[in-house]
């Protein structure tokens, strides 16, 4: 597997190498957030396997060995890098990536907007944006101050954040929601976005594209948190989402009024992921609502892997029928179709513009 890792990173460090050489034309692919994008950042900080993925089965369908991306293969974003002609885009955290002009991925499975988010677990956005300061440092140092700031301002910065912050006063029964009505708790969540957007703005970043917040009260494990509604949706945590997700587009608008040369792209995945799970056969899936991997109703038991207290589960023989991975995370098969309707392969309302990623990527 060391040989494996070593050979990738080779690959990306002399792919890297000839972009630079060949004038650093491309656009950089800079990533933020959650479990959604974490290419394995999270296999580098102290924290428990409940945060990890770099195990068995994770990765077993593309890769052949676990990464520390929470699915069975690649993620969006790994799609997304392959439609923008990007080799994958390695976490920041890997030791010996420095090839920044190619971009990095700052993303931490668990983080949230807020720092309290599963607090000492993470590297909560807070601190992804401190490690993308340090990066744009190092572009400005590295290839002038003209060039660099034109690589960052070209570069396309996507972000998937905010699920977490709801999550986690569900799952680990903390009292941060009695204390706010769920109105100031989500106001509250996309404040501390938008200050952190804005501190990445500040260091050169433009161009940025955002998923709003899939139906949280719908994954198999909130199915699970109600054993006495049958496996319905946990409605409370959907609202959250749905509120969230209200709010986020009026945020994003004010700050492209306010900020010079802002430009942001959105996309529904709260009504996309909905429709897959409510119609799972018209995106070629059979199962929209059960885990390929994990234990108890709907797999909803977060177990998959047998390293995270629950060593039992169940591993389903084609994930690619699949929309959900495990108790929370999607299928390889699954974040590919989302990537092909994000890029616009694949016809959609789903993009809430104004713009889209492959605009971003052929916009200078």
């Amino acid at each position: 597997m060391g040989c494996v890792r070593s050979w990738m990173l080779f690959i990306v460090v002399f792919i890297g190498e000839v972009f630079l050489s060949l004038g650093r034309k491309h656009v950089g692919f800079f990533i933020f957030g959650d479990s959604f994008l974490d290419a394995g950042n999270n296999n580098y900080i102290n924290t428990s396997t409940l945060d990890q993925a770099n195990f068995w089965p994770y990765g077993e369908t593309y890769f052949n060995f676990s990464t520390g991306r929470f699915s069975d293969g690649r993620l969006v974003s790994d799609f997304i890098a392959q439609y923008a002609n990007l080799p994958l885009v390695p976490p920041f955290l890997q030791p010996g990536y420095t090839q920044y002009y190619v971009g990095a991925n700052f993303a931490s499975a668990g983080a949230g907007a807020l720092v309290e988010t599963f607090q000492g677990s993470v590297i909560p956005l807070k601190t992804q944006a401190r490690n993308f300061k340090r990066v744009a440092k190092w572009m400005r140092h590295k290839l002038g101050k003209s060039e660099g700031k034109m690589l960052l301002s070209s570069a396309v910065y996507m972000f998937s954040i905010g699920s977490n912050d709801y999550f986690s006063p569900f799952l680990t029964h903390s009292h941060l929601l009695n204390s706010h009505s769920h109105s100031q708790y989500v106001a509250t969540v996309v404040a501390n976005l938008t200050s952190i957007i804005k501190e990445i703005y500040t260091r050169g970043a433009r161009k940025f594209v955002f998923l709003n917040l899939p139906p949280l009260g719908c994954v198999p494990g909130t199915r699970i948190l109600q054993p006495e509604r049958n496996g319905s949706c946990l409605q409370e945590l959907s609202d959250l989402a749905t509120l969230h997700n209200r709010i986020l587009p009026v945020a994003l608008s004010k700050l492209e009024k306010k900020l010079t040369g802002f430009k942001f792209a959105l996309y529904d995945l709260h009504t996309d992921v909905t429709q897959m799970i409510n119609h799972p056969l018209k995106y070629g899936l059979k199962e929209g609502k059960s885990a390929c991997c994990g234990s108890g109703a709907f797999g909803g038991v977060y177990s998959c892997g047998g390293k995270r207290g629950e060593k039992q589960f169940e591993l389903c023989e084609k994930p690619n029928e699949y929309l959900f991975w495990d108790s929370y995370h999607f299928t390889e098969s699954a974040y590919k179709q989302v990537a092909d309707r994000l890029w616009g392969y694949t016809n959609s309302s789903y993009n809430l513009g104004p713009y889209t990623i492959r605009d971003f990527f052929q916009i200078p």
